[in-house]
């Protein structure tokens, strides 16, 4: 299908690797000129290089702390001055954070806090003025399952994702009538860097009964556990929904958190 976006401009956040640089690729893929940005400078360089050369089409690599106050207008200026102007943003940065009431600190809300509603908040509000002037714009949250069916082993993920499905039912009524549409995507359980450093320490230790087996193993178990599909998702499965999402093929579907789980309600 032709999504009908060949020559518009897009930042993708948290696009060095994982679901990021998946979204990056299937833009670039769909002729679509992007910004990725991440923290590390070398590996984000060596992404935008890669999807480059396997697609044709332009990517820039602009290293950005996106909970740093002046982040986003960077970003945004970085788009305006290299493409012409931005037209889709996707807001992909962060991770989940593991961890009950009791056993998460100030700190650990304030920094997710930071990289989830702050950053998207920024960069949502630097770059809608540029899609009002267009009357065209699409803009994609990246949130989780645990928005919609909270589980207390990932209190704060699960609180800012309910958060950020209200953000983008609001923005979307807000600016529906200047031609953009806002929408999001809740995530289940992909494969991902993340899963590996991040997630699989916490079920070793919340669940013994599975401590034993090898990351291989516990991944595809917890897949067919949890799942209904039988599997973890993989990146690419939610790059294309957001390629849906962002593309001029998708002229009626707003304010909407879409599930992308695999039909699962639990994330671990």
């Amino acid at each position: 299908m032709d999504l009908m976006i060949e020559g518009k401009v897009a930042i993708v956040t948290g696009a060095s690797t994982g679901i990021g640089e998946a979204v990056a690729y299937e833009l670039a893929g769909n002729g679509v000129r992007v910004v990725i940005t991440a923290r590390g400078e070398k590996r984000l360089k060596e992404t935008a290089k890669r999807i480059g050369a396997e697609t044709g089409s332009e990517v820039a690599a602009v290293a950005a702390d996106v909970t740093e106050a002046d982040a986003a207008e960077r970003l945004v200026a970085a788009a305006v001055k290299r493409f012409g102007g931005i037209d889709i943003v996707v807001n992909n940065a962060g991770r989940a954070q593991a961890g009950g009431l009791l056993e998460t600190t100030d700190a650990d809300w304030s920094r997710m806090e930071e990289v989830k509603i702050h950053a998207m908040v920024r960069l949502n509000r630097a770059a809608i003025p540029h899609m009002r002037r267009k009357h065209w714009g699409r803009i994609v949250n990246m949130s989780s399952i645990g928005g919609i069916y909270p589980n207390p082993k990932l209190l704060i993920s699960h609180v800012l994702s309910a958060a950020i499905n209200n953000l983008t039912k609001s923005l979307a009524l807000e600016v529906a009538k200047d031609g953009i549409l806002v929408n999001a995507i809740a995530i289940g359980a992909i494969r991902t860097d993340n899963w590996a450093s991040n997630m699989i320490p916490k079920v070793r230790q919340t669940r013994p009964d599975l401590a034993a087996l090898d990351d291989e193993a516990l991944i595809e178990l917890l897949g067919a556990e949890l799942t209904p599909v039988g599997r973890f998702g993989i990146p690419e499965e939610i790059a294309a929904v957001a390629a849906f999402l962002v593309s001029a093929r998708n002229g009626f579907v707003t304010g909407c958190t879409v599930e992308a789980s695999g039909g699962a309600d639990r994330f671990m």
